[in-house]
């Protein structure tokens, strides 16, 4: 396999260097946002166990908790770390992930470098996946540390991978599956991550007997020579076979925390076929995203398409790939970008309805790396007749990568606090109920309690069913000390969700300030049900 220490040194270390530097600048100025309504509090502001630092109580918690739906112990060992070290301040959090990000794009760099032997499209994935601008939301909060970690441990793994199959052998090989759990232990995203390597089988690294060679002479790992026709791609699905066994682990595992909190829409909430149109629909509005990301707002409220979208967006997936398979001979970068979108996409498309939301900016950090194959590549390919050639794409790269820059650093901006990202969010639609709820807890912390409740009424009218505005209602009479308020709109939290143990909680707290000691006792029990 080439190295990298094999292309030009000079020119990749002033490509880094360039990376960081641009990435800084777009991102520079989340050293002065805070902490925002939205998950923060459950992950660092109002969680005593990641307030605490790392502690061994912490620890233990962190590996056992199924806390804000998910199993991700490394990712509450990072927040407690942060805090730990810099305090319940939003910059340490804040510049932890933005160092993350950095990571990740340098790291994206020298990978695909390394093993495709190609500098600049390499370089331009890597300047991509650095600043586009849907890639805001992982980086710019403090509760998606899960992703910008997690995809740490994701570009770690494809490198051991690189390294492993230069050479196979047990000692090459065992630190691929350490890294993936200890990637699967910061979010369950790499779920997906076997099915990538054996996209990258095909391409770059030609290991596909029947498949295209290395990306360039010298430039790929060597060939699996194959025992027998019958038994051809058996090496390489048997490698596979240990880091799936972890990935449906961890799917299982996600899918328990997940249903134990309620996040999990049931069927008959979501039929199967209102699930396939949402996920095809929503396959080609990330496709148009990446070309186009706006408007883009925190929270997309989700809505049942109709079958004539779902019915065109199928037909659009259909030419892609009918596009895709045509060029895969002569262009194999097209198939693996092309199934590294779909296949990557496959746990949060909706298939397994999880939350309010219809999309997900952060959704897109890792599986648009497929996007920016098909577009670096390809337009490399596309020109190769040009003269001048370089100058053009240079001019046309700097073109979008400035755009890109732009949108970025706007976007950057409404993540300062949260009424700026509400705000925002309501412009772009007004009725948008999570905007209105999230306003509604930033305008309670401040006193502001007329207004929040206003928010929240609002959020009620949009969202009848949505149980956290009528609990955020209730705290908001009770810090006014209007306790049969409070109670009455906490008991309407556990009639609409009887499953958020939080809800039952504060009920408690308002029948004990009331003197019902024999009532708090009571739903305190009930609550302490629902955590079993």
């Amino acid at each position: 396999m080439r190295k990298i220490s094999q292309t030009p040194r000079f020119t990749a270390l002033l490509i880094c260097l360039a990376l960081v530097l641009v990435t800084l600048l777009a991102y520079g100025q989340v050293k002065d946002h805070r902490f925002i309504t939205w998950d923060d509090d459950h992950y660092v502001t109002e969680n005593p166990m990641v307030k605490a630092g790392l502690c061994r109580e912490g620890v233990t918690w962190a590996f056992t908790a199924t806390h804000a739906a998910n199993w991700h112990p490394l990712t509450w060992l990072s927040l407690m770390l942060d805090c730990e070290i810099y305090g319940i301040q939003p910059r340490g959090p804040h510049l932890t992930n933005l160092f993350f990000h950095l990571a990740n794009t340098v790291l994206w760099f020298l990978f695909f470098a390394r093993v495709t032997g190609n500098l600049w499209p390499s370089a331009l994935v890597a300047a991509l996946f650095a600043l586009h601008p849907l890639h805001v939301e992982s980086v710019a909060w403090v509760a998606e540390r899960k992703d910008v970690l997690s995809t740490f441990f994701w570009v770690a793994t494809l490198g051991a991978y690189a390294w492993y199959v230069k050479r196979p052998g047990l000692k090459r090989y065992l630190p691929i599956p350490i890294l993936l759990a200890l990637g699967l232990m910061a979010k369950p995203m790499l779920v997906t991550l076997p099915f990538v390597l054996l996209l990258l089988d095909y391409w770059p690294l030609g290991r596909f007997p029947a498949g295209p060679p290395p990306a360039r002479p010298g430039a790929g790992a060597c060939r699996v020579q194959p025992l027998s026709r019958a038994g051809v791609y058996w090496p390489l699905i048997r490698e596979k076979i240990p880091l799936l066994a972890l990935s449906a682990l961890s799917g299982v595992v996600t899918v328990v925390a997940q249903r134990r909190d309620g996040a999990v829409w049931s069927l008959t909430q979501l039929p199967v076929s209102d699930r396939l149109a949402n996920a095809l629909v929503a396959y080609v509005k990330y496709l148009v995203k990446m070309f186009w990301p706006f408007p883009m707002v925190f929270f997309y409220p989700f809505s049942r398409v109709p079958g004539w979208q779902a019915a065109v967006a199928g037909l659009v997936l259909l030419g892609v790939s009918a596009v895709v398979v045509w060029g895969a001979r002569r262009y194999p970068y097209l198939p693996v970008g092309w199934l590294w979108y779909l296949g990557t996409l496959v746990p949060v498309i909706g298939l397994v309805q999880v939350g309010g939301q219809v999309l997900a900016d952060r959704y897109t950090y890792v599986p648009f790396i497929g996007l920016f194959i098909m577009v670096a590549w390809g337009a490399r390919d596309l020109t190769a007749r040009w003269r001048h050639q370089q100058i053009y794409l240079a001019a046309a790269a700097g073109a979008v990568l400035l755009a890109c820059f732009l949108a970025t650093w706007v976007q950057v901006g409404y993540w300062r606090d949260s009424e700026s990202l509400c705000h925002h969010a309501l412009k772009v639609n007004e009725n948008n109920y999570m905007a209105y709820n999230n306003l509604g807890m930033a305008l309670s912390n401040q006193g502001r309690f007329p207004e929040a409740i206003s928010m929240f009424s609002r959020c009620i009218r949009l969202k009848p069913s949505y149980a956290h505005a009528y609990n955020n209602l209730g705290v908001a009479y009770a810090r006014q000390g209007k306790l049969p308020q409070a109670i009455e709109f906490y008991q309407k939290a556990i009639q609409v969700n009887p499953r958020v143990p939080v809800f039952y909680n504060n009920l408690a707290l308002a029948y004990q300030q009331q003197g019902k000691t024999t009532e708090a006792a009571a739903t305190r029990e009930r609550a302490q049900r629902w955590r079993r």
